[in-house]
């Protein structure tokens, strides 16, 4: 009957919803005050301290954020002068290689060039020395020959005395007038 009274009374429940009594603002007022202070004292200190400190740590995150930025903007900025440097170094290094490469192979060219004229020299001296021998042993078989040959040649036309004797004679009168 309950169940049936308040079905048929269906209307009036929501009506009381809409405009309640008196007593029923009174306490919910008082109850919402009562806990109200209770959240004002214990609740909210902590809560608005939690606050406070969720806003420190994001204004202090925001400020290592932006010095962080700008460190990695300066690391950076160092990075790319380590870097170009770096390519000066390496092109340094490079040129002085190529420099000291080139003066290696000019010195030993020269050296080469040294040891190539000092070994024509010493050939072109032995060849000198070995012509002067050649032309004396030559020019002293040549005068053996000659000796030979005149040898044989005046003991036959002075196979007799009185050809000896004329000869002798035109050979002092040519030392004489020499």
């Amino acid at each position: 009957m309950l169940l049936k009274h308040r079905l048929g009374e269906g209307g009036t429940i929501f009506m009381q919803l809409l405009t309640p009594g008196l007593g029923l603002i009174i306490w919910t007022l008082l109850a919402f005050l009562v806990v109200f202070f209770i959240l004002r004292k214990f609740a909210w200190p902590s809560i608005l301290g939690g606050l406070r400190k969720r806003e420190q740590t994001i204004a202090d995150s925001l400020a290592t954020a932006e010095r962080i930025k700008s460190e990695m903007a300066q690391m950076k900025n160092e990075n790319e002068a380590i870097l170009a440097k770096a390519r000066e170094e390496r092109s340094q290094m490079l040129k002085e290689a190529r420099e000291t490469k080139d003066k290696i192979i000019n010195e030993a060219k020269e050296q080469a060039k040294v040891e190539a004229n000092k070994i024509i020299v010493e050939a072109q001296a032995a060849i000198d020395t070995q012509k002067m021998a050649a032309l004396t042993d030559v020019k002293n078989q040549i005068g053996k020959l000659v000796i030979e040959v005149t040898e044989k040649v005046l003991r036959k036309e002075l196979s007799t005395q009185e050809a000896q004797e004329a000869h002798i004679k035109d050979l002092v009168n040519d030392v004489n007038l020499s």
